[in-house]
């Protein structure tokens, strides 16, 4: 297994990833225009990172790195968590626990003090998942569609 920014010639494969999911399905759409705006701004980003595990040369799974600063929790940077998906064939493998690791790892590097992520309620699997890697269902998240 091993990581990588992913790159433009990554991007139909990552948003397959991402909306082979009932829940993110409808608000993913198809591969278009906003998805490669979506890209060009991470990656123009200093504090944002698309990251997708490879298997035998193949993009298996794909997640969203942000570092946050900020002047709360005596200026702790946060390390947000976003878009974990791993190929549903290969679900169950450890793959998700390789990448969460990763996502660790890297926040460890940019000094960041918390992890934190949000996953939506009709996710439970995702929710056991999170609790077996230490996460804690420690505050109730509040979305406003703009």
């Amino acid at each position: 297994m091993t990581f990588r920014a992913a790159t433009r010639a990554d991007l139909a494969r990552v948003v397959a990833l991402i909306a082979d999911d009932a829940v993110a399905a409808a608000r993913t759409g198809d591969h278009g225009p906003a998805h490669v705006a979506g890209f060009e701004a991470i990656e123009a980003s200093p504090n944002d990172e698309l990251v997708v595990a490879e298997l035998d040369g193949e993009v298996v799974g794909v997640m969203q790195l942000t570092f946050i600063p900020g002047v709360a929790r005596n200026g702790a940077t946060r390390l947000q968590v976003e878009a974990v998906r791993v190929d549903q064939r290969l679900r169950g493998l450890g793959i998700g626990r390789l990448m969460m690791e990763h996502a660790h790892a890297r926040g460890r590097e940019r000094g960041c003090a918390l992890a934190q992520l949000t996953s939506d309620k009709q996710r439970p699997d995702a929710h056991r998942f999170y609790r077996s890697l230490g996460y804690a269902q420690s505050h109730e998240g509040f979305k406003l569609p703009l």
